[in-house]
């Protein structure tokens, strides 16, 4: 149990605060930045969040368990730097939400979670920091899996194995290696059934794509496009991974800032989030959005903007959801062939959602989260 301490003196407070009017005390109630957090969770449908500080190692970690109703929750560990602990459980909130309704839509039987750990300055002893998270992982009772994120990797899992059950991407699992190609399988799949069903053409070839995002999944996404005759245009702002793209598959390249706006026929986002707004789809030549890229869209009604302006949007949180499906598969004692077939299954469920769009003159991200949220009740 956390025990907090008041002793801020006024005029130093170190939260953000705003007063409010109690209306039957007519007293001032101040509302800490813990109290919108509690909001925020409210709104996206928690379920619980835990916390776990060890002084002994370092540790700062926060587990957000967003939905259990499909099964125990799966998500990835993330260690990263944070301005502030209020920063980290927010982004965990965020990512273990996100992760419900890609388990949700890709009918995987778990729910969503997020595990977010702090990253101290210097971690002393690795093995003891991690070890101690997996005891904070068992302690939940197989409510959450943990697995790999930004941050980790398979040896950080292979310790928080000894001290519990619930951990995949593990050395033995078969699911330590890099989830970018499985990430770019279900992208590749999700373009060519949007390419079928927008332009009616069964093939890839000629079919000009630009990749926002020449990073681990940009580049696999190129790959894949490139092996079945797709012309390839590329930004980023690292000079390296463009040029590899260059290299090896003959990528055109261009700014960062115009990538949007080319005359193409797909648009793929594969970097940050928040790219589509009302000036850049303004811009959209491309008759395809389907990327990588989590929360492609500043606003969901943007979503609506692309469907009356007659461009077929790909749900992110559906098409991006390879390595999360990889992981699932693997840890319900699957293999790779399994896993294969699932992510394959992304253009079938995309198809669907395009042809509903299309009858029931409704946006494609409606769809999808409609039909995520119903299998969360």
């Amino acid at each position: 149990m956390l025990k907090t301490q008041d002793n801020h003196t006024e005029g130093t407070e170190t939260v953000s605060e705003v007063i409010t009017s109690n209306r039957s005390s007519r007293k001032p109630v101040k509302h800490t930045r813990l109290d919108g957090l509690m909001r925020y969770a409210e709104l996206l449908g928690y379920g619980d969040v835990h916390i776990k500080v060890d002084k002994q190692t370092g540790l700062k970690a926060f587990i957000a368990v967003n939905n259990l109703k499909r099964g125990p929750a799966i998500g990835g560990c993330r260690l990263a730097t944070y301005a502030s602990a209020n920063k980290a459980m927010e982004d965990a909130l965020r990512l273990g939400y996100m992760m419900s309704y890609k388990a949700a839509i890709n009918n995987l039987p778990h729910g969503g979670a997020k595990a977010v750990i702090i990253k101290p300055d210097v971690i002393e002893d690795r093995e003891a920091f991690f070890e101690k998270f997996g005891d904070f992982v068992n302690e939940l009772g197989g409510r959450y899996i943990t697995a790999v994120d930004s941050g980790t990797s398979a040896l950080e899992m292979d310790i928080i194995a000894r001290r519990t059950p619930y951990v995949t991407c593990t050395s033995q699992s078969g699911a330590e290696g890099d989830p970018s190609p499985l990430t770019a399988l279900g992208v590749r799949r999700a373009i060519e059934a949007a390419v079928k069903f927008q332009l009616g053409r069964d093939s890839l070839e000629g079919i000009h794509v630009a990749i926002q995002g020449a990073g681990h999944v940009g580049h696999a996404l190129a790959q894949e496009l490139h092996a079945l005759g797709a012309k390839i245009t590329v930004s980023d702002i690292n000079l390296k991974s463009i040029q590899r793209c260059v290299d090896e598959f003959g990528a055109n390249v261009c700014a960062p800032e115009e990538i949007h706006s080319l005359d193409v026929d797909v648009f793929a986002p594969c970097a940050l989030g928040s790219v589509l707004n009302l000036k850049t789809i303004n811009q959209l030549k491309a008759k395809i959005v389907a990327g990588s890229a989590n929360n492609q869209l500043s606003h969901s009604h943007y979503g609506t903007y692309m469907h009356e302006r007659g461009i077929l949007y790909a749900p992110d949180f559906l098409i991006n959801a390879g390595g999360l499906i990889h992981v699932a598969v693997l840890y319900d004692h699957g293999d790779m062939q399994k896993s294969l077939e699932q992510i394959n299954n992304i253009y079938h469920t995309v198809t669907d959602i395009y042809q509903r769009s299309k009858y029931e003159n409704i946006p494609t991200n409606i769809i999808a989260e409609q039909i995520a949220r119903d299998r969360l009740k």
